[in-house]
């Protein structure tokens, strides 16, 4: 069990990591991170022996978040405390395309694979499993056809917040996009050979 300074250092590092990595994006480095945190590079070392160990840290305490809000929007919905299954649905959504412009697009990067093993391999496990019972939930309330698959929405959340990254002064565009992405779903039109939206 980790010591309770130990904690505290831990801690500090990945929530300064943060906007260390927010700040600089890929051009982060650890000894920024540990100048920041005023702790010695032994310490940081300790507990994130590469950069990419400490995003890893930072991603999954924002997956973590992101899951809970889903699940939280899951309850509401369920006992429709004033939240629709496809309001949900659509909402969660919307923290997922948010969560993918996080630190300049790095988290979208590490995720855009989506691993089949490796460190955020429980991270695209988690996402999906919680997007899966939102879209399984808005499915047996009559808002989502069967033909809609939950990573396929989850391609389009990562595609929309990386187009509101390129467009920093336009506030409203995820929630325009997410519009077009949630009325084609809602009426059905998955056809392949039909146009289609924000596939590309």
């Amino acid at each position: 069990m980790m010591r309770a300074d130990a904690l505290r250092n831990r801690e500090r590092i990945v929530r300064v990591a943060r906007a260390v990595f927010t700040e600089h994006g890929p051009d982060s480095s650890l000894n920024q991170v540990a100048q920041r945190a005023e702790v010695g590079p032994g310490t940081l070392y300790r507990h994130f022996p590469t950069l990419q160990d400490l995003l890893v840290a930072v991603i999954k305490d924002d997956v973590a978040a992101l899951c809970a809000r889903g699940q939280a929007l899951l309850s509401d919905a369920s006992a429709q405390a004033g939240v629709s299954a496809d309001g949900a649905l659509r909402a969660w959504l919307r923290a997922v395309a948010v969560h993918a412009t996080a630190m300049r697009g790095l988290v979208a990067t590490q995720l855009a694979s989506w691993p089949a093993d490796g460190a955020l391999a429980a991270c695209h496990e988690e996402i999906t499993a919680t997007g899966a019972a939102l879209l399984d939930h808005a499915r047996r309330a009559g808002s989502a056809p069967e033909g809609v698959e939950i990573t396929d929405l989850l391609r389009l959340a990562n595609a929309i917040g990386w187009a509101s990254e390129q467009s920093p002064g336009d506030e409203d565009l995820i929630d325009r996009l997410l519009n077009l992405v949630t009325t084609t779903s809602a009426r059905g039109d998955t056809k392949p050979n039909r146009p289609r939206h924000l596939t590309r």
